[in-house]
């Protein structure tokens, strides 16, 4: 069963956007929060797999929310779902360590994938945000990228994550066990001095590795 914290501040949102998440038979909202300060609470004395998290609140905003969860406590996955696509909030998220940007107005199955999608490694960007997100980023392509001592089959794993595939999903692609895949990212994120997954997708895309 995947444990969902769910922050956001309107009450009848929130209210059905749980009876929605739960529509999906292995999901369940194990507790609500209204902003990021209840956010960072609840996180201190239960434990949750992914948090869908609201970004505009009071007291304490989604985005400040993230940056401290993400470094706090890493191995629990955030999903930001806004009612703005705005590409920088939407960078910002991601460069905090969110695994995903989805907007309220999208269909009920592309919120509960990008939940399950968290859990597999992937990162859900949904296609409205993703047209204002990625010309963003390779606009800056043409920098030159940092100097880095990657070997093919590190490089050949980091264009995999650029194009959004789960740890399981490049294991099949590259014949490699899934053990194999999370070493070679590990070697990645050392070399590369970056902090998770989402930073690998960021880095892949801003210098055309795809």
């Amino acid at each position: 069963m995947i444990n969902v914290l769910l922050v956001e501040d309107q009450a009848m949102v929130r209210e059905g956007l749980k009876m929605m998440i739960e529509t999906a038979p292995d999901i369940r909202v194990r507790a609500q929060a209204t902003n990021g300060r209840e956010a960072i609470t609840q996180c201190e004395t239960h434990v949750f797999d992914v948090i869908v998290m609201d970004i505009r609140m009071p007291v304490m905003d989604g985005l400040e929310a993230t940056r401290y969860i993400t470094k706090r406590w890493p191995e629990r996955y955030i999903l930001i779902l806004t009612t703005f696509n705005n590409d920088r909030y939407a960078i910002e998220a991601l460069q905090l360590g969110a695994k995903g940007y989805m907007l309220k107005d999208g269909e009920p199955e592309l919120l509960i994938r990008a939940i399950r999608s968290c859990l597999t490694g992937g990162m859900s960007l949904q296609d409205e945000v993703a047209a204002k997100v990625l010309p963003r980023l390779l606009s800056s392509s043409d920098q030159p990228k940092p100097s880095d001592n990657l070997t093919p089959r590190e490089r050949e794993i980091l264009t995999h994550i650029g194009h959004g595939l789960s740890n399981r999903e490049i294991a099949e692609c590259l014949a490699l066990s899934v053990g194999t895949v999370k070493n070679h990212i590990s070697q990645v994120l050392d070399k590369l001095e970056l902090r998770d997954r989402t930073q690998l997708a960021i880095y892949a895309i801003r210098y055309g590795l795809l």
